[in-house]
Order: structure tokens, then sequence, then C-alpha cells
């Protein structure tokens, strides 16, 4: 795993020397912009994009634009737009009135590609996607296109006439003029729009010629007036063509491409079209399922705004491709909710404990803490009688070797901020299953604390009470892929899969006090982990609660 080190940000020494008195940006405001294509949910990846984007602008007091890049129809919606917003707010992001659409800027980017044609820089190219191929030469071949030398008339009339929605998808393409003989393949003559008899999610059908990628962003960024405009390094290669354009199409503002390695994580696919499978085909329960790395999935399953902006800022920028650990990602999870979560008790797997010298009938309440990290967090009241709920775990008919829990004739134990037992026996069903644990109590150690001051061997078990508590289901997560690797060339990534994924268990025992939690709030189930209530499924009548994370912590951070 690459190590995880707080280095100095290579895109901040930029910006740096580009403000600093002599800059290519001295005296102006950084801005920046995020561009998201709205063709679906974003997810931990697009998390780190656009904390560098939006973080880079905070840092330096400056502006950061949110842009849909929505210059291609396929597969694009509103649903996508509303969501990505909604992510980028709980993040806890803004970008106030600087909200725009790529689309805004087609009939801008069509007029500049006309002057393209008219200054000979750009003509009409009428190869199939083919013969496109075929043409297109290799490292010691040049490229060739019979239609490279077009008359600037003829190809201003066809690109009209495309437009106009004269002809079929394909049939045309407009292509800049640049270097066929290029070793870089983008410069290559690359096609810059195409025809596309599609429906937009904003602009209807009123066009049916869409620009390409790297013809259409470079203008945006120019028309914005934008400084830095940050990319993962995929687009390293495609920077000669970012900057061709800027400086081709005649816009006065030339912005500056930087490119940093995306981020990669284990047991996991970032890859939108697998994501988009995995949803369609219904191997998870929809984009926000909380085993999915969407940022919704990952809302839902209890992680935090800091959590996930820790983790992408001691993740740091690099300009290698890396894979961190999942791990990782769990434990800035960890640290934040060992803070902030609230300590309450419950019981997965459930079996009756009597107090059998506790009187019949009788109950009292206890007032236990919070949270011990934050003493502002206060108390809480939790009921006790005779009749609680244990984890089946904490209970061995025949102990092994070691065991600090109930046994009969075991140690003392201490039940969480109430009184100190001792295990006497069973009850079994025919089967042998043991259905309800004996004990007794010693009033006079009422909070787990003995009169007399002597030592308590067993260890502390957590409890319900069972005459006063709640039902509540719980859905407990793990890595959606067994496979580190589920995103390797070669590698069926469905057949990577973790069928055991989501465990779920019925009929677990809460705290009355869980009655009132709401999605989006954090709770450390006292021994067991941190978890959440679910934001679709919980309600006052059917609690549902989902493992955020396990407590035990694995992963050791490099120094």
């Amino acid at each position: 795993m690459a190590e995880i080190t707080e280095s100095k940000n290579f895109i901040h020494a930029f910006i740096e020397e580009d403000i600093a008195e002599g800059g290519r940006f001295a005296g102006k405001t950084v801005h920046t912009r995020f561009p998201p294509e709205p063709n679906g949910y974003l997810h931990i990846g697009h998390c780190k994009a656009l904390i560098i984007d939006f973080g880079t602008a905070e840092k330096f007091g400056g502006l950061c634009n949110l842009r849909m890049d929505d210059t291609n129809p396929t597969k694009e919606d509103v649903e996508f737009v509303h969501a990505i917003q909604e992510d980028i707010h709980w993040l806890g992001f803004d970008w106030d009135d600087r909200f725009f659409y790529g689309s805004d800027y087609f009939e801008k980017t069509y007029e500049l590609a006309e002057a393209l044609i008219q200054k000979g820089l750009a003509y009409v190219c009428e190869l199939t996607p083919d013969q496109f191929k075929e043409y297109r030469g290799d490292l010691t071949t040049p490229a060739t296109s019979p239609y490279r030398n077009r008359p600037i008339e003829e190809s201003l009339d066809l690109f009209r006439r495309m437009r106009a929605g004269e002809f079929e998808d394909n049939r045309y393409t407009l292509r800049a003029k640049i270097d066929l003989a290029s070793g870089n393949f983008n410069m290559r003559d690359p096609v810059i729009y195409r025809i596309r008899h599609m429906h937009h999610h904003r602009q209807g059908d009123k066009w049916c010629i869409y620009p390409m990628y790297d013809f259409a962003h470079p203008i945006q960024d120019a028309l914005e007036g934008i400084t830095h405009s940050l990319c993962s390094l995929e687009f390293e290669n495609h920077r000669p063509l970012y900057n061709w354009v800027v400086e081709n199409v005649g816009l006065a503002h030339h912005p500056r491409q930087i490119e940093f390695a995306r981020l990669g994580i284990d047991h996991t696919v970032l890859s939108k079209r697998k994501l988009r499978a995995l949803v369609e085909n219904n191997y998870v329960s929809g984009w926000d399922d909380p085993r999915m790395p969407t940022l919704c999935g990952l809302r839902r399953r209890g992680y935090t705004p800091a959590s996930i902006r820790n983790f992408c800022d001691r993740v740091g920028v690099a300009k290698s491709p890396n894979t961190i650990e999942f791990g990782f990602l769990e434990h800035c999870l960890r640290e934040d909710l060992n803070e902030h979560a609230k300590r309450v008790m419950a019981v997965l797997d459930p079996v009756k404990l009597t107090i059998t010298n506790y009187p019949e009938g009788q109950s009292e309440e206890f007032e236990v803490e919070n949270n011990p990290n934050d003493p502002e967090a206060g108390t809480r009241t939790v009921s006790f009688s005779r009749n609680l709920w244990i984890e089946a775990d904490d209970f061995m008919a025949e102990p092994i070797p070691k065991y600090k829990r109930l046994f009969p004739n075991g140690p003392e134990c201490r039940l969480k901020g109430a009184y100190l037992i001792t295990c006497t026996g069973c009850v079994t069903d025919e089967n042998g299953k043991v259905t309800e644990v004996l004990a007794t109590y010693d009033p006079e150690s009422k909070g787990g604390n003995p009169a007399d001051g002597r030592k308590v061997k067993g260890a502390t078990i957590h409890w319900v009470d069972a005459d006063n508590c709640c039902e509540a289901e719980v859905r407990q997560y793990s890595n959606l892929f067994d496979d580190p690797d589920p995103d390797a060339a070669g590698k069926d990534f469905l057949a990577c899969l973790n069928p055991n994924s989501l465990e779920i268990l019925k009929n677990c025992k809460v705290e009355t006090s869980l009655l009132d939690a709401k999605p989006g709030e954090a709770f450390q189930f006292i021994r067991l982990g941190y978890f959440t209530p679910d934001s679709k499924d919980s309600a006052a009548d059917h609690l549902v609660f989902n493992r955020s994370v396990s407590l035990k912590d694995s992963f050791k951070p490099a120094k």
C-alpha cells in the first residue's frame, strides 16, 4: 500500500508561484471549478477531486465554480444533478451563484468552432469510425485524412448543415487541423464535434451536434475566468490540446491545467459503468446502498463529512497512481466517531439474563455517560430490572481457558453502569440450547463498584432491560468485493463480489432512547461498533440500524 503522508501539496506550490509577483496570475483571484458529468452519483474518487477543487479555492481565498459537464447527452439526467449538489453541500462546500452547465455554452462553442474553420484550423471530415482507426497511423507513421484540405467554404457549409440536422449520426465530424504526425495522438487532428441525434436533458432537441470534451472544456474554463483547471492524471496527455484550443479560439483568458493522480481504493470499483451495472442488475439495492463507494451510500452507512475530508487530506495529492487500503477510510471514520458518537447499549444476539435475587416487579434507573471523550455530551437514564438481555457469547456453560465472562460459579462480572453479578447456572431447551442465564447480584455494588473495594476479576458486560427496551433490525456490512483488486485488467469484477457483504440481524434489543434516533446520528453500540439509523427503512415501529464500522481497528497508518 502507498504510504500515507502529509507532504506539501504540489498543486498549491504551483499556484503559489503563479500568484506571486511576476507569476502568470499575479494579482488575480485563484479560481477553480469542479465539473462532474451528471450521468451518475458521486463516489469517493470524485470526492478527492472536489475536495482538491473546492479546498484549493478555500485555501487561497478564491472561488470555485460548480459546472455540470453535460456536453454528452448520453444517460445524463436532472436526478444526478440534484444528487451531486446535495453531496457537495453535505461535505461542507458551496458555490454561491457560480453554478453552470456546460450546455450553457453550446452557442458560443459553436461560434468558436466556425471561427476555427474560417481560420483554416478545422475541417469537416467524413471518415467512418472504422476508417478513422485505419487512417490513424502509428508511432512511426503519420495519420492521414483525404479531407484535410477541404476548402474552407465547403467545410463551413457542411458544418452548418450538420447543425441543421441534415445528416445522420457519424456521417461527418469536425476535426481540428493540428499535426497528423504528432507523437501525441491527441494532437493528430482530433474530432471536436460529432453528430448525435439525441434528446438533451436541458437543451431538448435544439442540438444534434455536440462538442467533444477536449474542445468544450477549455472553452468553458476560459469563459468562466478559471485560473487553474485541476484534473486527473489521464488528462496529462490532453494538456497540449487544452492549450491549443484556448490559444486558437481567440479567448483572452488562458487557464493553467494541472493534473493529479486519481484515488484508488482496494476491494472496490470506482468506474461509473461498473457501479451502474451493480445497480441496474440488482447486485445492490441502489446507488445509495451502504456497500457502495458513492457519497450517498457512504452517508447512508454513517460516514461523516469530517471523516471523508480528513481521509482525502491525509491521502494527499500525488502525481503517481496509488491504491489506498479501505481500512484507512474506516480508520478515519473511527477517529471521528470515537470523539463524537453517543454511547448506547444494544444486544445483537440476545439471550435472557435473570437476576434471581433481584425483587420481582421492581425496577430502578441509572445515569450513564453518553460519551467518555466529551463531558459536555452529558448523561442519559437507563432502566434496570430483574430481567435483562445480554449477548449470547457473553455466557458459556463450559468455558474455554481464560474466559472472563459469565459461566456457572465463575468470577464476578460487571453489568455496565449497574451492579456486580455472579453466574449461578442456566436453563436450556430440549436441544440443549441455552435459553436463560441465571445470576445473583450484589446490592452493595451499585454503579458497578463493590462497597468493600474488592477487585473484580470478570469482564464488563453490556445489557438491555428486557422489561423496557425496543426491538431493532441491524445490518452489518463488509467489503462488497472479496478480491482486493476487482478492477484489474482481465478480471470479471462481478465474479469478485463478496456473497457475505451484508448480514441482517433480526430481533436485536436496544435501549428505548434509540426510539428518538434520527438518520445521520452516530451511536457507538458499546463493545459492538458504530451504528446509524437507516435513512430509508428505519421508523419508530421498525428500527433499522446500519453498522458504519466495527470497533476493532487493525489499520496502522504510516508515521
